[in-house]
């Protein structure tokens, strides 16, 4: 059955799980197939690449009739006309990352568009809220990608921001299946996004090696990079690269992203920087999007119903 909340009556889809928007890697082929198990699909910009993106959903639109959403990483946006570049795509819903969620929110809302805004911090959540977004992404200092430098672990910043603010809230950062799904719940969430979850799904784009590193990986085989800048700081898979880095960070981060898609889709490791969580050290298998999606609706069910009876229980007891 649908899972009904203030998201999938906002988002117009049966589950709350949303697939993060990975550059170069949250494109038709993974996001139809998140769109079709139920969830919600988004498509990337941060790659920079709008013209493959505008193809992107095209594709989207003869792989589903389902909703879906695109994201505007603001630190990486090249053309000055984003907003309408999204708004021309006849998209409803658009997350708004890296960066101030006052510099898009008011084009894209004026648009009719639904705009979430991802935060690291309590102060960033209260200035996306004053901005008028209509929803939080809450992302966790465990979760792969771009992050914040003094990172937050998503037990300690979503009860935190969901205790001061009361718009719907997407949980990032350590989610992989029911039992996150529900603890997220728990802790306020009313959707949960998935990142390195669907880098390892059978309808990634990305290298199986990069696939099997993620199975293979240790919940300590994540490494946090560039915590004194300059530029962003990152969570990504331990390889040689990134151990050395660690230690010694480059000059310029960034730089290390020109080989990247050698990496994402040639299967080199050590060629670039594989953005990937924490939860890499819980994922044992790759599995298709469908298997994904209904194995988590149906574990968070039973966790939620099995909580439910037993402390349901020593309450009325405890009466």
């Amino acid at each position: 059955m649908a899972i009904d909340n203030r998201i999938t009556r906002l988002l117009g889809i049966e589950y709350p799980i949303i697939q993060a928007p990975m550059g170069w890697i949250a494109r038709a082929q993974l996001a139809s197939a998140v769109c079709e198990a139920g969830g919600l699909g988004i498509i990337e910009t941060s790659s920079g690449q709008l013209d493959a993106v505008r193809d992107e959903i095209r594709k989207m639109r003869q792989l589903t009739q389902k909703p879906f959403g695109v994201n505007i990483a603001q630190a990486f946006v090249r053309d000055p006309d984003i907003v309408s570049f999204v708004v021309d795509q006849g998209v409803k819903f658009v997350t708004t990352s890296a960066g101030d969620p006052r510099r898009y929110c008011e084009q894209l809302k004026s648009a009719g568009l639904t705009v979430f805004h991802v935060v690291p911090s309590l102060e960033a959540a209260l200035k996306a809220v004053a901005a008028g977004v209509d929803g939080l992404v809450v992302e966790g200092g465990e979760g792969g990608g771009f992050k914040n430098p003094k990172e937050v672990s998503t037990m300690v910043l979503l009860p935190l921001i969901c205790s001061q603010i009361d718009l719907p809230v997407v949980a990032a950062g350590g989610i992989v299946d029911g039992r996150s799904m529900a603890a997220a719940f728990a802790l306020g969430a009313e959707a949960v996004q998935m990142g390195t979850r669907m880098v390892s799904a059978a309808e990634s784009p990305v290298h199986a090696n990069w696939k099997d590193a993620i199975v293979a990986a240790r919940e300590t085989d994540t490494v946090f990079l560039n915590r004194f800048g300059p530029g962003p700081a990152l969570r990504a898979i331990r390889t040689e690269k990134t151990a050395a880095f660690e230690r010694t960070p480059p000059e310029n981060i960034m730089a290390e992203f020109a080989r990247v898609s050698e990496l994402y889709f040639g299967g080199d490791l050590e060629c670039s920087i594989a953005l990937t969580g924490q939860v890499a050290g819980r994922i044992d298998k790759v599995k298709p999007v469908a298997e994904i999606i209904a194995e988590t609706v149906a574990e968070f069910e039973a966790v939620t119903a099995a909580l439910g009876r037993q402390y349901g229980r020593m309450a009325e007891a405890a009466q």
